[in-house]
């Protein structure tokens, strides 16, 4: 009796782990659309196959490992029923590497086996030539060498330290061209890796059908490692025209996934910014001697530098270098060079990239080279996260939007090729810009451009000019109505009268009706402004001191057309009732009396010059001192 129940135990328990046993099916999958954010990217796809009946888990292989998990939203159509989905990493999945990265290696193992040879003919021919310096000493115990000898003797160490000399410049160079050329193998080795790594994520998604059939699943979800940076070519053939605007997207994606022929949308969203409305605290007012206040930073207009690895010096290529809380941002190329145009305010840079520590850096400079960390932490939750529990994830429907296509106008002059045809949807709190052609971007981490709209924008030209800070005169393009445009904060490069004038920042994020871009400089309207010593005097009266300034502002206009200036110059400002400012000449110019600032607005024809003179008078007690130059 005791055996049959011992059998009948084993063989409830084997009937039970049978019954937990579930069956893998890995279905193939395809990228179809992916949506790129500011940071991060949305990928949709699609998975097709045969499901057994009863439960069973649905294998999609081949994902990128910086899949976000709590992203992940699955639709099934079939007759099944999807019971959890969850993210999981494939260490059974391992990289394969190609028979061309496996020829790179070698090279640099020859050369690097050669390099070992010539360090150790350099070690012998520092050898020899310790023994000819320790032997060089002819003369014996009993007298020195005759004439002839020392003739001979001379000959023979020159030509031998001829020999070691010559010999060693040739290995030095030798070993120098080396090191360049396994620097370069080893960076097109990185790059490729980089191109053709193969991802290790897989979603497994678990269902149960009634009866075997087939299944097909929409899957959307957000990875890290790619975004799209906005860039403009702004062209004004001259002021009597209309402003050309071409509105870029500047793409990098390292996601370890190449996209293939996938449609692209290009989001104003960030998905990585807190979603919950900010709150106010209770403001605490103490003595002025108790508040601190931030030192002003000098202000640059454009950054450039390198980015390398902290460890060994070599260039990071694909590095994302932004200004943190703007839209301004670029990716650095094959050596590791970026340079970035900065907005007003600017203050920080954030250099981030696969594998290493993203660092912040004040910008304290126009050249900033920074130096990346290994991440050893990021490093090792690759390895260890991702077996979350499972748990249900339902799809979440899009909000629905009205749709907007903007048409570009036709330009002056025929493009040589049909641009890509894209649409402005506006959702209800994002916007977004749909490439109908579909693209494709390989996980190289290198920027592509995609070319967005082109728009023929009416505008009005006038100049802005500073005498006080710059002699130049900067062109300023108004436009009107601007907001149909779609527009983000972004770079943008200068063209006028068909020739690059420089670069300058899109403010796509002012609140102004009339949007402002600057031009650049214009060299053909010559501006002067000298202190007029004759107006520059000192005197006393009393117990005050009396002292005036003046200057002169000389502009002359050498185009070919009329141009509008707007000139701004300023008088001080006095914050002391002891202290007195007043205005003596200021030639019809407008006073702003809170800012000290003085305004003109003047026309200038063809090859027209006119004069601008600004006088002030300052008083101020005579035992004090004041900085008026």
């Amino acid at each position: 009796m005791k055996p049959i129940l011992i059998f009948a135990i084993c063989l409830f328990f084997s009937g039970f782990v049978n019954a937990q046993e579930i069956k893998e099916t890995t279905f193939t999958s395809s990228i179809q659309e992916v949506t790129l954010f500011l940071s991060g990217a949305q990928v949709f796809e699609k998975a097709q196959g045969n499901i057994p009946a009863g439960e069973s888990l649905i294998l999609i292989k081949g994902l990128s490992p910086y899949l976000d998990e709590k992203s992940i939203q699955a639709k099934g159509m079939g007759n099944f029923t999807i019971q959890a989905v969850n993210k999981r990493l494939d260490f059974l999945s391992e990289k394969e590497v190609s028979e061309k990265v496996k020829g790179l290696e070698s090279q640099i193992m020859e050369l690097q086996a050669n390099q070992s040879k010539e360090n150790s003919r350099l070690e012998i021919l520092s050898e020899k030539a310790s023994l000819l310096d320790a032997n060089k000493n002819l003369g014996g115990t009993q007298g020195g060498a005759s004439v002839a000898e020392l003739k001979q003797a001379m000959e023979f160490y020159e030509a031998e330290l001829t020999k070691i000399s010559t010999e060693r410049a040739e290995i030095n160079a030798s070993l120098l061209k080396e090191n360049e050329e396994v620097a370069r193998l080893r960076n097109q080795i990185h790059a490729m890796l980089e191109s053709e790594n193969k991802s290790t994520a897989e979603i497994r998604i678990r269902v149960k059908a009634p009866a075997a059939g087939q299944a097909n699943f929409e899957l959307n979800y957000l990875v890290a490692n790619a975004g799209w940076y906005p860039k403009y070519d702004v062209r004004v053939k001259n002021v009597s025209s209309p402003l050309s605007l071409n509105y870029k997207a500047e793409v990098y994606q390292n996601t370890g996934v190449d996209w293939k022929n996938v449609k692209l949308r290009f989001s104003n969203a960030n998905p990585n910014q807190s979603g919950q409305a900010p709150e106010l605290e209770k403001w605490e007012l103490n003595y002025a001697r108790l508040t601190t206040f931030n030192p002003r930073t000098q202000i640059f207009g454009s950054v450039t530098g390198r980015v390398t690895s902290a460890t060994d010096g070599s260039p990071l290529p694909g590095t994302s270098v932004t200004v943190p809380g703007t839209t301004i941002g670029t990716v650095t190329d094959f050596n590791g060079n970026y340079s970035l145009t900065l907005p007003n305010g600017a203050s920080q840079l954030l250099a981030s990239i696969i594998g290493y520590q993203s660092m912040s850096l004040p910008i304290n400079s126009s050249t900033i080279n920074i130096a990346l960390n290994e991440d050893i932490q990021a490093l090792n939750d690759v390895v260890v996260i991702g077996y979350g529990a499972e748990a249900e994830r339902a799809l979440q429907s899009r909000v629905a939007g009205a749709q907007m296509e903007l048409r570009a106008k036709k330009s002056m002059a025929p493009p040589p090729a049909a641009p890509l045809q894209t649409e402005v949807i506006e959702n209800q709190t994002t916007v977004e810009i749909e490439v109908s052609e579909p693209y494709s971007i390989k996980s190289n981490g290198e920027k592509t451009l995609v070319d967005l709209k082109a728009y023929e924008v009416p505008a009005n030209y006038r100049y802005s000019v500073i005498p006080k800070l710059d002699n130049d005169a900067f062109l300023i393009a108004e436009i009107a109505d601007w907001s149909q445009y779609s527009l983000l904060e972004g770079e943008s490069n200068l063209y006028f009268e068909d020739g690059f004038v420089g670069r300058s920042i899109l403010n796509g994020s002012a609140l102004e009706d009339t949007l402002l871009v600057s031009m650049g400089r214009d060299q053909s309207i010559a501006i002067q402004r000298e202190k007029i010593d004759e107006y520059s005097k000192k005197r006393t009266i009393g117990s005050n001191i009396t002292e005036n300034r003046g200057y002169e502002i000389s502009l002359r206009n050498n185009k070919s057309q009329p141009v509008t200036l707007k000139v701004q110059d300023q008088i001080p400002v006095s914050v002391n009732s002891s202290i007195s400012v007043s205005p003596v000449q200021l030639s019809a110019g407008s006073l702003d009396p809170q800012t000290g600032k003085v305004t003109w607005e003047i026309t200038l024809a063809p090859g027209e010059q006119k004069k601008l003179s600004l006088q002030y008078e300052v008083k101020y007690p005579k035992n004090e001192r004041v900085l008026l130059d």
